[in-house]
């Protein structure tokens, strides 16, 4: 059994690597320490108590797991391995002894058969014995483990001893705190005052977490120099890089070691030579460390260590278990987040996730009330709305137009009274009031968050990221290297080819050697893909993604004609409740089929836009994940929002008339909105999609899967570890109970559906004021939702530092913009809000609403009927129908242009259009104005502080 041996480094005429030569600029006189898979003979007993989070002798930290999977090694073949006793002199250190792996037999000198070799899990052990001596040389200190818990997994821990996070930080540029300290301006008068009072008012829901409350001093940071250590505070060596700062440290390594030249005996004989030959090429794929290896199975995972378990009585207090307690607890949805402590442990990029969905879930609580309010006003007015009233009234006898051929009969407006007196709870003047409150509300929101992201920036060192970011961005992908290498080695054959055909000249060949050489070494350094490489990818994504949208299309037209025949069918229905009930019975059941459709397209559509981005093969990682969130978006914007752009814009407004309807596939008659109008049919549409998608797809999900895929993970480890696998399971290493937990996919999943979430709060909200309340509620609880998954159900992510959220805040500014848009053609088009506008000032006789609904209506003669489109029973009113009425601005049949559209259609049409430029000024003027006056209250303030100055 191979149990904790120890490995020392390299020397350097073995060096068959060139690793980027960061240890170029160590202190003078480094030498790194004693190596890896340590000795049994240095082992601490009590290292036991520190669950895997320390080496064996309990003293050095791990920073990282590497996880693969060990095979028995093939052949009768003995492994080398390069063994350093702790008490060697330094000048033995480049000394090499080989010697079997403990309890690795040498098969052939037991005189046992020969087993049959594998050369894929050969070359898959030799790169890992390649890849950790590299690491070796570049200072860091492994140790191996494959006496686990888990049936067939090693793991190799890795700690990086203080030279190398020295050596790193000052590489990586870390901004470390220094011993300066320097205080920062308190406000003074009034505004102390009110923070004062704020303070105590707010202690109830701040967690209790240390620096969590506004600091009055700040020490002073600065990129770490280890000629300037005196600056910094050194007495505690252990925590002055933190847990986060060593993965990342680390990480950067396990990048950067290249393993790209291995050349082991892999035997004689043709079968061997290919075989030698394809892993050769693949060896070469690795160029790019961790990456390459993890895609290439020679690693199964990489990840740091949680700080320790999270609940318990007998554990050790650790920032994770703070984090359970203070934050990832349903516990305390009513306090603050501690967004410090979550950048502390999580790095940057998480924190400011966080801290974005803080404030927009913020942000929610002043739309949430506003909301409210308009749907209150809605309800304390509806019983005085005229023309609600008009519909109820008996007494008007209208009668109205089938809504359907031959099985739908004539029917009264006053059995859409029900229909009417809910519509004025969303389509009131109040609700204009909303709108345009929302969309300067969205302005609001982002600038509010520019501040805060810029606050976070300072207090979180990131003020001078952007060159950090330029140095890193450029690193190349694993896939991305493995194409070039692809069209490297072809370039190389069609150049070997072609020498086979030109005779060389015997001067050449000495200068044709050496460049065959190099071009072995150097093969990728000078190609990488054009557009001609991915165009055929770009073609690929083009027509998938066109294909995407005429499937949602389709389906969208598959939901319409349900709805038509499903309401011919129930006409035909002999029960007058089935009859009277016909509209709310279709628009329910169409809008629970277009939510199933759009859940489950939605996992479809998240697939396919991976798998697109991936074969586009991105250069850099940066790339990938906004090519990646571009096309989810897009495809998951389409499928959220058609069958709400559908009802909004499209329904009811290309239906003809009757005696000249117009139809689907010569078939299906185009739906008409009720007399009412679309707007609550809309505000059904978006209420039951928005609640829906937060309730089974945001959280059940979330919730549901990850228990589901633990629950397998369980049993799976049960059936294929010892019997006593419970008893195993209480006394796991914390890199064992890490290993079982989920992988981090990333941020994409998380933010998009934030981002969806906030197009309903947004675009259609003109329909729905209650959405801000309902998106409010969801995100108290998604905050702890997404934080106990992070915190117990996830591997803990490598830290990224960041300084924004990327292309989501775009997006956001985007969806911003769009709603105004929309919002002015939903007041415009969709409610009766400027139709009513018109009646009152240009056509009402006393100044009031009476006789609205009869203006809106317009008369058609049953004679004029096409053939077999009249009712199969025009009686079922009880008396013969002459004369009916439907919705739409017309000539009445008894006019010279009889049907034609009249004057009041087109002064309607000029009104709407002329709201939807006033509205969108008005909105562009008062962002206008906001901005002035925040940018005087700023240089205000900015002037303030410079005269408090001492």
């Amino acid at each position: 059994m191979r149990v904790n041996e120890k490995y020392s480094t390299l020397p350097a005429e073995d060096r068959s690597v060139h690793i980027i030569n960061i240890c170029a600029i160590e202190d003078i006189g480094y030498l790194p320490s004693e190596g890896t898979l340590l000795n049994s003979l240095s082992v601490d007993p009590d290292a036991e108590c520190k669950h895997g989070l320390y080496l064996r002798d309990g003293r050095r930290k791990v920073d990282y797991i590497l996880v693969y999977h060990p095979k028995r090694p093939s052949g009768s073949r003995t492994l080398a391995r390069r063994v350093q006793h702790s008490d060697a002199a330094p000048a033995a250190r480049g000394t090499r002894q080989d010697q079997p792996l403990p309890g690795k037999g040498d098969v052939g000198a037991a005189g046992g058969p020969e087993p049959p070799m594998d050369y894929h899990e050969d070359d898959k052990r030799f790169r890992r014995e390649e890849y950790e001596g590299n690491l070796l040389e570049a200072g860091l200190e492994l140790e191996r483990d494959e006496e686990t818990k888990i049936h067939g997994v090693g793991f190799v821990k890795i700690h990086a001893p203080w030279n190398v996070l020295c050596r790193e930080a000052e590489f990586l540029k870390l901004k470390m705190p220094t011993k300066k300290l320097y205080h920062i301006n308190e406000t003074r008068g009034l505004l102390k005052k009110i923070n004062s009072v704020l303070q105590k008012i707010t202690d109830p829901i701040q967690p209790k977490v240390a620096g969590h409350r506004p600091q009055t001093t700040k020490r002073l940071s600065y990129p770490f120099s280890r000629e300037k250590q005196h600056l910094f505070d050194l007495s505690d060596k252990d925590s002055f890089f933190d847990s986060k700062t060593r993965s990342t440290i680390v990480y950067e390594i396990l990048k950067r070691t290249t393993c790209t030249k291995a050349k082991y005996s892999m035997g004689q004989g043709k079968g061997r030579k290919k075989d030698s030959a394809l892993l050769s090429k693949r060896r070469k794929c690795s160029k790019y460390g961790i990456t390459s290896l993890l895609a290439n199975g020679v690693y199964s995972a990489a990840y740091p260590l949680h700080d320790g378990d999270y609940e318990g009585e007998n554990v050790e207090f650790n920032d994770r278990k703070l984090l359970y307690q203070e934050w990832a607890s349903y516990g305390v949805f009513y306090k603050y987040q501690p967004i410090d402590l979550v950048r502390k442990y999580f790095g940057e990029k998480i924190g400011l996730y966080f801290a974005w969905l803080g404030v927009y879930t913020q942000m929610l609580i002043p739309a949430s009330v506003v909301g409210i309010i308009v749907f209150l006003y809605g309800c304390a007015t509806v019983d005085e709305n005229i023309p609600s009233m008009e519909m109820c009234d008996q007494r008007h006898n209208i009668t109205m137009c089938p809504l359907c051929d031959k099985t739908c009969s004539y029917w009264k407006m006053s059995s859409a009274c029900a229909t009417a007196r809910a519509s004025h709870l969303f389509d009131n003047p109040a609700t204009v009031f909303f709108s345009v409150f929302m969309a300067l509300w969205a302005a609001t929101f982002m600038e509010h968050w520019k501040r805060k992201q810029m606050r976070l920036n300072y207090r979180w060192d990131l003020t001078g990221f952007e060159e950090e970011e330029e140095a890193v961005k450029d690193h190349p992908r694993a896939e991305y290297e493995a194409r070039v290498l692809e069209k490297s080695l072809r370039k190389e054959s069609k150049s070997k080819e072609k020498r086979r055909h030109i005779p060389e000249e015997s001067t050449n060949k000495w200068k044709q050697r050496v460049k065959t050489a190099m071009a072995g070494v150097k093969l990728t350094d000078k190609v990488k893909l054009t557009w001609r490489d991915r165009f055929p990818a770009y073609v690929t994504n083009l027509v998938s993604i066109v294909f995407m949208i005429a499937v949602t299309f389709a389906i969208v037209l598959g939901v319409i004609i349900y709805r038509i025949s499903t309401a011919a069918a129930l006409a035909m229905n002999s029960s007058p409740s089935v009859r009277s009930n016909i509209r709310v019975t279709v628009t329910a059941t169409a809008v629970i089929i277009n939510l199933v459709v759009i859940i489950l397209l939605d996992e479809v559509y998240g697939c396919i836009a991976r798998w697109l981005t991936k074969i586009e093969v991105p250069k850099t990682e940066k790339s990938f994940e906004e090519r990646l969130i571009f096309k989810a978006f897009l495809l998951k914007f389409v499928n959220s929002y058609t069958p709400i752009f559908y009802v909004a814009f499209f329904k009811g407004r290309f239906v003809g008339r009757p005696g000249d309807y117009v139809y689907i596939f010569r078939s299906f008659r185009m739906e008409e909105c009720a007399p009412g109008g679309c707007l609550m049919e809309l505000c059904i549409q978006l209420s039951i999609i928005m609640l829906g998608k937060q309730l089974i797809q945001n959280n059940l999900f979330e919730i549901g899967i990850p228990k589901m895929k633990k629950f397998i993970r369980y049993l799976r480890l049960r059936r294929q570890s010892p019997p006593d696998h419970d008893e195993y399971g209480k006394k796991r290493q914390r890199y064992e109970a890490d290993y079982t937990l989920e992988p981090f996919a990333g941020l994409t999943p998380e933010y998009m559906e934030m981002i969806i979430q906030f197009g309903f709060v947004t675009l259609f909200v003109a329909s729905f004021p209650l959405a801000p309340l309902f998106a409010l509620l969801n995100n108290i609880i998604e905050i702890r939702l997404d934080a106990k998954k992070f915190v117990t159900e996830l591997r803990r992510p490598v830290a990224v530092r960041a300084k924004d959220i990327g292309i989501w805040y775009n997006i956001l500014r985007g969806v911003g913009k769009l709603a105004v848009i929309i919002n002015a053609f939903v007041i415009s088009f969709t409610s009766d809000f400027i139709p009513r506008l018109v009646y009152l000032y240009m056509y009402s006789q006393n100044g009031t609403m009476h006789g609205f609904v009869n203006h809106t209506l317009s008369s058609f003669n049953v004679s004029d009927f096409q053939n077999g489109t009249a009712p199969n029973d025009p009686l079922d009113l009880g008396y013969e129908v002459q004369i009916c009425r439907y919705k739409d601005y017309r000539e009445p049949p008894w006019s010279e242009h009889k049907y034609d559209i009249s004057k009041d259609f087109w002064a309607v049409l000029a009104a709407r259009l002329a709201f939807v430029i006033v509205f969108q000024e008005c909105y562009c003027w008062t962002v206008t104005a906001l901005t002035l006056v925040k940018t005087s209250l700023l240089d205000d303030m900015s002037t303030l502080n410079l005269q408090q100055l001492p």
